[in-house]
């Protein structure tokens, strides 16, 4: 008999509770499953289960051997599913979650080019700066910025973007420019207030040190792009993403506040739940997404 089936039949009378449940299951007879059951043992030369007239579980010997029997029936199905999903057309619904600004600034700009090369994948993107709980929340993927909180998910880096300290002219002209990161403390920050370490900044100082400033700041806000204008406005310094403020110092309605200072680059990941092999339609993106942004930044927006 096929050992594979053996450890099939053996595994599913143990998850069902009984022959009767699990022959309805695997959808052959009771007597087949017993068969089954029964040549694996008289192979392993153990009795892997107590059989009563009222209910059947496993014995010690069986629980060892249905754990990892269960661990290789779950590679089989893992390796069947790889090669079905490798020669299928990318499709269906694409769930992700992508951190806001990114999503306004560089995502929505492309996601066209996309869904033409992909018209049998459709997206739903929800714009957000919370790290989701992709399975839970029914995510197939989120795009992030900056460090990985969660080492459980895989990880593809995407791009990265540099990260400045911008502030308006006129910001300058009526209070000073900082000379050096500590005189950043008697300025008027703008912050998020997404961010898990809360109003401060780190930042990597002329001599490699990591240094973090600490302020209550003027304005706190969850967006970016709101971020951007005050600093337009003269409201004070923000610390943004390159790509966010790249058009702005361009133009010349902000100015950087520490020229100086050594390139301080945050990643950019696309971010999906761990697993043997990966869907068609996250795979297709991913690689879409690299492709897209494999010449850009840290600073080049």
């Amino acid at each position: 008999m096929d050992r594979l089936t053996e450890m099939e039949a053996f595994a599913t009378v143990v998850d069902q509770g009984g022959f009767t449940d699990a022959a309805k299951k695997m959808g052959i007879s009771k007597s087949a499953v017993s068969k089954h059951v029964s040549a694996l043992e008289t192979r392993l030369g153990a009795r892997l289960l107590n059989r009563t007239t009222r209910r059947v579980s496993p014995t010690e010997i069986g629980m060892a051997y249905y754990d990892r029997a269960r661990r290789v029936l779950n590679d089989a199905g893992e390796a069947d599913a790889l090669v079905t999903s490798m020669q299928t057309a990318p499709s269906g619904t694409l769930r992700i979650s992508v951190a806001t600004d990114f999503g306004v600034h560089l995502l929505s700009p492309v996601l066209g080019n996309f869904l033409s090369a992909y018209p049998d994948i459709t997206v739903n993107m929800v714009l957000n700066n919370r790290y989701v709980e992709l399975i839970s929340e029914g995510f197939d993927m989120a795009i992030r910025l900056g460090e990985m909180e969660d080492s459980s998910l895989r990880a593809r880096k995407l791009t990265e973007t540099g990260q400045k300290i911008i502030a308006a002219p006129g910001y300058f002209q009526k209070y000073g420019r900082p000379l050096k990161i500590d005189d950043l403390n008697n300025h008027k920050l703008l912050h998020y207030s997404n961010q898990s370490t809360g109003n401060v900044w780190k930042i990597t100082a002329p001599s490699g040190e990591r240094r973090q400033v600490r302020s209550a700041g003027w304005l706190t806000v969850n967006d970016g792009q709101s971020l951007l204008q005050a600093a337009i406005s003269g409201l004070g310094i923000a610390y943004l993403p390159s790509f966010l403020c790249a058009d702005a110092l361009k133009k010349g309605l902000v100015e950087e506040a520490l020229p100086d200072l050594p390139d301080d680059p945050l990643g950019i990941y696309a971010i999906y739940p761990p697993g043997r092999y990966t869907q068609p339609k996250v795979r297709a993106f991913m690689d879409f997404l690299v492709d897209t942004f494999q010449d850009r930044g840290p600073d080049n927006w």
